[in-house]
This record gives C-alpha cells, sequence and structure tokens, in this order.
C-alpha cells in the first residue's frame, strides 16, 4: 500500500479495518447481529447463483386530473404499491403544497445512506446512540425554465448532513462506518458517479385508444 495516494491509502486502510471488525464479529457474535445472519444466507445463494442477485426497484407515475400542471401521485414498489403525492416547487411556478421530485430525490439519499449506516453499525457490533441524516440539493432554476443557456439543467450540488452518536466511541471505528456506508450506499454511489438513463417512449394514438377503451 506504501506506493498508492494519499487518499487512496487511506480508504485503503479503512477497508483493512473494517475487514478486521467483520471477521471478528463473524467468530464473536454471529448470534448478535441479525444482518449478519441474513446476509450471510444471501451472500451464498448469490455466490453459487448470480443471477439471483439482481433485483429490479419500481416507481411509477400514470396520470390522473391531467388538466392539472402542478400535482401528481408516484406509486412506489410494484410489490407494496405505496400511493405518494408530488407537487411542484414554487421557484418554477408551483403551488409547493406537496414535495417536488427533487425532495424525493434527497429523500432516496437520506434514506439509503441512513438505512446502510444502520446495517453496516448492526454487522460491525457498534451500537448506534444517535443518527441524523439530512440530503440537500441546490438548483439554479434558470437552467430548467431555459432562461440562461449557460446554467445547467440539473443540480448544481448535492451534500449531506451526518451526524452519528455510538458505542464503542472509536473515532477510527466511526471514520470505517462512514466510509463503508458511502462505498455501499447504493443510491449515494448513483448519485455521484452518475448512471446512465435510458429512454424508451411510446406515442399512443387517442383515437385508436378511445375507440378500444369504448369496446
Amino acid at each position: 500500500m506504501a506506493n498508492l495516494p494519499g487518499h487512496a491509502l487511506a480508504q485503503a486502510n479503512t477497508f483493512v479495518l473494517v475487514i478486521t471488525k467483520l471477521q471478528k464479529a463473524k467468530t464473536m457474535s454471529k448470534e448478535k447481529s441479525e444482518v449478519y445472519k441474513r446476509q450471510e444466507q444471501l451472500s451464498a445463494v448469490y455466490q453459487k447463483a448470480p443471477g439471483k442477485a439482481w433485483i429490479t426497484d419500481v416507481a411509477e407515475v400514470t396520470g390522473v386530473n391531467l388538466a392539472d400542471p402542478f400535482r401528481s401521485h408516484v406509486t412506489i414498489n410494484d410489490e407494496l404499491s405505496v400511493h405518494f403525492p408530488v407537487g411542484v416547487h414554487r421557484a418554477i411556478g408551483g403551488d409547493h403544497d406537496s414535495p417536488n421530485s427533487g425532495d424525493i430525490l434527497c429523500a432516496a439519499l437520506a434514506c439509503c445512506f441512513e438505512t446502510t449506516l444502520r446495517m453496516i453499525a448492526n454487522r460491525l457490533q457498534i451500537q448506534l446512540l444517535h443518527t441524523h441524516v439530512k440530503a440537500l440539493a441546490d438548483v439554479d432554476v434558470r437552467g430548467t425554465l431555459m432562461i440562461s443557456s449557460t446554467v445547467p439543467v440539473g443540480f448544481q450540488s448535492m451534500r449531506l448532513e451526518v451526524e452519528i452518536m455510538a458505542l464503542p466511541d472509536n473515532a477510527k471505528l466511526i471514520q470505517a462506518l462512514l466510509a463503508t456506508a458511502k462505498h455501499s450506499c447504493i443510491v449515494y454511489q448513483i448519485i455521484s458517479k452518475g448512471t446512465p438513463i435510458k429512454v424508451e417512449m411510446k406515442v399512443l394514438d387517442p383515437i385508436v385508444e378511445q375507440a378500444s377503451a369504448a369496446s
């Protein structure tokens, strides 16, 4: 590791600490970590059949009250079908009466990061006494409103504010916990690295659809 750049060496040392802690957890507290029990069973399955490790998360919007440009509902998870209202930010002309899509993106990031912290802490047998994760995203709306061609469409910056209190109160272990959460948090990795999005468009013929509905 001596030839690694400083940041890479620090990350490597962090993961060595985490792996060492995980190895100790395997021998010392299998019966205490519910996350360990469940993930070890899943790991055995995925090692034998990697295809089973693939999952697809789903959210969908089917437009209702289409005369209203400011409100919609998203259905989250095709198995649970959780309905959630969606609004439009006042900065682009909305009524700001329900969370907007940017809020939901921040919610996904905060939820994923905090859940990842919990699960890794459980595996490492770190007792969490307090967690607080706040996701913030800054955007100049002149881009989406096409007021200025020099302003990009999208968030110009995003950040996480994380508070943790835990036992044992070991600074290196807490830093290792945070670093591993960043590594394992799917939403964090997607946003920070970027994932290509394929858009498939299907345009329906209103005359055909009306005839089909009437028959």
